[in-house]
């Protein structure tokens, strides 16, 4: 019998200028393919109003809400719930937590699609979405990131249960489109400080040494100073709906990972897998735990430098076409917003009844 589960996020509607829309629809479609029902609440800000790339989704139910105020009227919901999910970034998400927290009846779980930038403010006191005290309130801590974080979660924070849950993708929207060639090495991500130095130099560096080879960044945000040269292609923003025909016009697409989340490692972007499951594979920057999401050398390529870029871009059809291969089929197999609902459900399975 399916389950209804209620979710408290940043965005589902909007993918602009972040990457929670895009993980929550893969995961949220993943349990209606499970025959679960998902609901999301999400707050009506202005940024995203403007910029909705889905506003009415097929697999989900989407409400709008004002203010912490405005959401009194899902509180039935909430404590009807199987289960709920309140996600991290969600304004005002502090309120936020101790308003479900109080209601619900069932299991409730936080989902950290920011694992490493929460650490770093909680041990700072500056999370403005969280706080130490709510952490072991939860049934579950679901965190984007995996390894050595779960036992620091659970050890230093005492969540009561620690679990894996990284961002998933829809083979469904990212798949092959056989999408003529037009760039030798893309990238798409919102402009991030302590990631520009990662696209700097494997990118931007291997781009002005290569003037015949094609690049493009995607993305918005980007500060109107950073010197691009004549062979990098920009788009400011690029929905959902045309990444996998993005991902299939390039040889290799680049994923760069914020300062943070190198430093804790395991914790792979959700371009990672999109761009797999697109059949175009990646070039990676270096961090601890690449190789439990994704074999190296057999699904994904780590450069440091540009030459190692070079070097890659510099090879024949063969390794890319052996790559993208296995990449495919990694992301099919254990990636898709589908193993992730499963995870999901079985994470909040211990949990269920505690409350009642």
């Amino acid at each position: 019998m399916g389950r209804r589960y209620v979710f408290l996020g940043l965005s589902l509607s909007s993918s602009w200028g972040n990457g929670h829309a895009t993980t929550y629809r893969a995961l949220l479609k993943g349990l209606a393919e499970l025959g679960h029902e998902a609901v999301f609440l999400e707050r009506d800000v202005p940024w995203y109003a403007a910029n909705r790339d889905l506003p009415a989704p097929d697999f989900a139910r989407l409400h709008l809400y004002d203010d912490i105020g405005d959401l009194e009227r899902f509180a039935g919901l909430i404590a009807g719930a199987d289960g709920v999910v309140v996600g991290s970034y969600v304004p005002d998400g502090v309120a936020v937590a101790d308003w479900v927290l109080a209601r619900a009846a069932g299991p409730v779980a936080y989902y950290d699609i920011d694992t490493p930038v929460t650490l770093a403010r909680l041990a700072e006191g500056a999370c403005d979405y969280l706080e130490p005290r709510l952490v072991p309130a939860f049934d579950c801590y679901l965190s984007f990131t995996g390894g050595p974080v779960l036992d620091r979660l659970e050890r230093t924070l005492g969540a009561r249960r620690a679990v894996s849950l990284p961002c998933g993708v829809d083979p469904s929207l990212y798949r092959p489109t056989g999408s003529v060639l037009r760039w030798d090495l893309g990238y798409l991500g919102t402009y991030s400080a302590d990631r520009q130095p990662a696209l700097e130099r494997l990118l931007i560096e291997p781009a002005r040494r290569r003037p015949e080879l094609r690049f493009v960044v995607a993305g918005p945000q980007y500060p109107a100073e950073i010197y691009w040269p004549a062979n990098v292609e920009r788009i400011e923003h690029l929905p959902p709906s045309e990444h996998a025909g993005f991902y299939g016009a390039m040889r290799y697409t680049l994923n760069v990972t914020r300062a943070e989340m190198v430093a804790t490692g395991w914790a792979p972007s959700v371009r990672l897998f999109e761009t797999s499951a697109c059949g175009t594979p990646a070039i990676s920057d270096r961090w601890p735990g690449l190789e439990a999401y994704l074999p190296v050398g057999e699904a994904v390529l780590v450069a440091d430098a540009a030459e190692d870029v070079l070097a890659i871009l510099d090879e024949g059809t063969e390794l890319r076409d052996r790559i993208a291969r296995r990449a495919r089929a990694e992301a099919l197999a254990r990636h898709s917003g589908r193993a992730r609902a499963e995870t999901l459900v079985a994470a909040l399975e211990p949990a269920a009844g505690r409350r009642s």
